[in-house]
């Protein structure tokens, strides 16, 4: 039964993990969008929650070498690779971002941080009151 719990709320903590990881990705390319040859970057949630849910612990940023700093911007998230989001418009100056794009984007990752936290804490009380009766 334990197992069955764990396995739940870890789940739910690799999600909220991973929905952090994107928001900090989307913020840095909301950050950079005045950045001449920026290149907006985000990920597959679905693969990377996949990825997350069938290895062993949380997920997490993964460099390719010693020597580099773990960041959103390089890596992979989950065990997949940050992936460069394609140019709606093109811009003289290179770069990706898309301002509705990423606002839009932000948004939703926010309102699906928080629904993620919801289940958590519907989670536990559901388990409170079974334990308290």
């Amino acid at each position: 039964m334990i197992n069955k719990l764990d396995a739940t709320f870890r789940f739910y903590e690799d999600a909220a993990n991973l929905r952090a990881h994107r928001q900090q990705l989307i913020a840095s390319n909301i950050a950079n969008a005045d950045t001449p040859q920026f290149k907006a970057r985000d990920i597959d949630f679905k693969t990377a929650l996949q990825g997350a849910s069938s290895s062993t612990g949380t997920a997490r940023l993964i460099t390719t070498a010693p020597n580099h700093i773990s960041s959103p911007a390089g890596g992979t998230v989950g065990g997949e690779p940050l992936l460069y989001r394609a140019a709606v418009q093109g811009s003289v100056d290179g770069n990706t971002v898309d301002m509705d794009v990423e606002r839009n984007q932000f948004a939703d990752n926010a309102i699906h941080y928080e629904a993620n936290l919801t289940f958590i804490s519907d989670q536990i009380r559901t388990m409170r009151t079974a334990i308290q009766g």
